[in-house]
């Protein structure tokens, strides 16, 4: 039998969303992707895009997308609107130390539109 190492990366599919001018600098958007909500952010400062589950596992609202965006010693985060519970746009680590964590994203920029691999 032969073992065989699959990356992660290689295994995803891409997914265009929609042109960069549908969601606002420094701030974030809702896309559907099947039946996924996601919310995807542009820090316009460093020309960084994100994108997570636009569900706050909180509550279980569907409201990360409209949530207010920063950084956090170097570590660009997304906070609940509702609640304030703040989560890492790179690693979906709750940074307010409680155990549930938010599902990231990889994101590219190619030709004018946003791509999300799932």
């Amino acid at each position: 039998m032969v073992s065989q190492n699959i990356s992660i990366e290689n295994t995803r599919q891409w997914y265009r969303t929609a042109p960069v001018t549908a969601f606002p600098a420094d701030g974030g958007g809702c896309v559907k992707i099947g039946e996924r909500q996601i919310a995807v952010f542009h820090f316009k400062a460093t020309g960084e895009w994100y994108a997570c589950q636009n569900m706050c596992p909180h509550k279980a609202q569907m409201i990360l997308a409209r949530g207010l965006i920063g950084d956090c010693q170097g570590e660009p985060k997304v906070a609940c609107p509702f609640h304030k519970k703040t989560f890492s746009l790179k690693t979906g680590q709750n940074l307010n130390g409680e155990e549930y964590a938010i599902e990231t994203y990889p994101v590219r920029v190619e030709d004018g539109f946003v791509y999300i691999a799932l």
